[in-house]
C-alpha cells in the first residue's frame, strides 16, 4: 500500500497536473483543518476544492480560511 504522498503523486501524475512538494502539501493540509475545525469536517475537502479551482495562491487561500475561522 503507497504512503499518502505516494498517492497523491500517482494521481497528480494520472490527471496530468505538475507535481506537488511538500510545502504545497502541507498547507493544503492546513487549509483543510482550518475549514474541518472552523466548522464542519465536510468544509475541509470543498475548502481545498474551491481555492485549486480558483487558481488562488495557496498562502493566501490559508490566510483567508483563517480571516474566516
Amino acid at each position: 500500500m503507497p504512503t499518502g504522498r505516494e498517492w497523491i503523486a500517482t494521481y497528480t501524475e494520472d490527471l496530468g497536473a505538475e507535481p506537488l512538494d511538500d510545502v504545497a502539501i502541507d498547507t493544503i493540509l492546513e487549509i483543510a483543518g482550518v475549514a474541518a475545525h472552523a466548522s464542519e469536517r465536510i468544509a475541509a475537502p470543498v475548502a481545498c476544492y474551491l481555492a485549486g479551482r480558483m487558481g488562488i495562491d495557496l498562502q493566501d487561500a490559508l490566510a483567508r480560511a483563517r480571516e474566516l475561522a
